[in-house]
């Protein structure tokens, strides 16, 4: 069961009842925003929640402990990435979860990991890989997604830059555990975590609606043949600019599999196809303007660069060996 269907169900309304919108463009632009838009925020209150209860019922100490002090050999990223891969999100919904693992302290790699391997890979986006592009492809398509989000997890919990976490991501995880030393009533649990909660959702607010109301405004009006002519005659920079020119749209990877399938019939190569598929899903300028209030700048540009630097060589990988 779909748990968004209410709100598609409440967007389509809007858009076709309410307002009546017969201008094609400009109802698909509307019925994203308002569909995303109520979904990314329906997660953050749900998973904000969760975590905050999360945070007080269980040993986190202990968990970050362990993760800090035992030598893993790279097992703690590749539990993080399988652990992305489970998660159905775009890069915009996975940010309450990020946002929740930054606040129990787990490791700033080992969340990384996750985030960049959440929207890259799904349940959906195989099933879909395996009918059009085959098991081969498929298979290489997830060990990639899985390397990069390791690797960029890894590099990234190994520049140390914990400091360039908002303040605030910090300071909710300090409040609740500040009354976590004595027993208190589960209401009173739950006023104090869901406060927080709130306080976070309160932060970013403005970000998800910037975010989304740009990516609502590219999936309605910008034609997906606009990139076939660049990007089937590029050749060997074909991979990069595949990567730049796919920064401002936003999608989930089940949502582009078919405007990829198209790109590659009419002569994309698979690999820039692909590095277009995961910049979409993996670099997209919503996802960077609700993660900058969470991120402070220095760490947002390394965070892309590296994911970017990642995506590109995949690409190349693939249009060499396919």
């Amino acid at each position: 069961m779909n748990i968004f269907y209410p709100f598609e169900i409440f967007s389509q309304w809007v858009v076709n009842n309410l307002f009546n919108i017969n201008n094609i463009h400009l109802a698909d632009a509307l019925d994203f925003f308002i569909y995303d838009t109520l979904k990314i925020l329906f997660l953050i209150i749900l998973i904000t929640h969760l975590m905050g209860l999360i945070r007080y019922y269980l040993p986190i100490k202990k968990l970050r402990n362990f993760l800090a002090t035992h030598k893993l050999f790279g097992l703690e990223y590749f539990l993080a990435t399988l652990f992305g891969a489970l998660t159905p999100f775009c890069s915009c919904s996975s940010i309450p979860l990020f946002v929740g693992f930054l606040g129990a302290k787990i490791p700033l790699g080992v969340t990384f990991a996750f985030l960049i391997t959440s929207p890259l890979i799904n349940e959906i986006a195989i099933g879909l890989f395996l009918g059009i592009f085959g098991v081969k492809i498929t298979g290489l398509y997830i060990v990639a997604g899985i390397i990069i989000g390791m690797l960029g997890g890894f590099i990234l919990g190994k520049l140390k830059m914990e400091k360039y976490i908002a303040d605030f991501v910090w300071q909710a995880e300090t409040k609740i555990h500040k009354n976590n030393i004595k027993k208190i009533p589960l209401m009173e649990i739950f006023k104090k975590v869901s406060k927080n909660a709130f306080q976070i959702v309160k932060k970013i607010f403005i970000y998800i609606i910037i975010g989304v109301g740009i990516g609502s405004l590219i999936h309605g009006f910008i034609p997906t043949d606009f990139f076939e002519k660049y990007l089937a005659q590029a050749g060997f920079w074909g991979v990069p600019l595949a990567t730049i020119l796919a920064v401002p749209f936003y999608s989930n990877a089940s949502g582009v599999i078919p405007i990829i399938e198209s790109l590659i019939a009419k002569g994309v190569p698979l690999g820039t196809g692909l590095a277009f598929m995961m910049a979409i899903v993996g670099l997209s300028l919503p996802e960077a303007l609700i993660l900058k209030r969470v991120l402070k700048w220095q760490l947002l540009i390394t965070f892309f660069g590296i994911v970017t630097i990642g995506i590109i060589l995949m690409g190349y990988f693939f249009n060499i060996i396919l």
